[in-house]
């Protein structure tokens, strides 16, 4: 994501996880993007490469939001609680729940997208199921849903 533009630009693919958890974070920020579509699949994969400063990965995007624009807050004020939830979002996010949107919730419902998308049994995991339906259910998740993406493919679209 570029941090010098005031409108910031999210080099976004629709089936990535990590730029599904930023969309997600823009959505429930309410802050109003540019989205440039890179093809991670394609020909090898695109990368980006830019002269402008980004901010990667995901978490670092994602506390850049908070940092920057707190309302409405994705991380406790508490230290404790705050560490809390990073140490859950880096676990999501590197190799699940609170009472309100976190930045935890942020890593999980792309991860089980993922896992839904490659055919993993959830059954076991009836707690994450539940709360990852309940989170699919706010206007910030489902906008920024993979099948809602302007490069997601006709076919994918929902």
């Amino acid at each position: 994501m570029s941090a010098a533009a005031s409108k910031p630009i999210l080099y976004s693919y629709f089936r990535s996880s990590c730029s599904w958890r930023v969309r997600i974070a823009l959505a429930l920020k309410g802050i109003a993007y540019d989205q440039v579509p890179v093809n991670l699949v394609k020909d090898g994969g695109q990368q980006v490469r830019t002269q402008l400063p980004l901010v990667h990965p995901t978490l670092a995007i994602i506390q850049y939001l908070e940092d920057t624009r707190p309302d409405p807050r994705l991380l406790p004020q508490d230290p404790k609680k705050k560490a809390q939830v990073r140490m859950i979002s880096d676990h999501i996010a590197s190799g699940i729940q609170p009472l309100q949107v976190s930045m935890a919730d942020l890593c999980l419902v792309p991860q089980v997208g993922n896992a839904e998308r490659y055919g993993v049994n959830l059954s076991p995991y009836p707690t994450i199921t539940r709360i990852n339906k309940a989170l699919l259910d706010l206007e910030a998740f489902k906008v920024s849903h993979p099948s809602r993406q302007p490069d997601t493919p006709a076919e994918l679209r929902s």
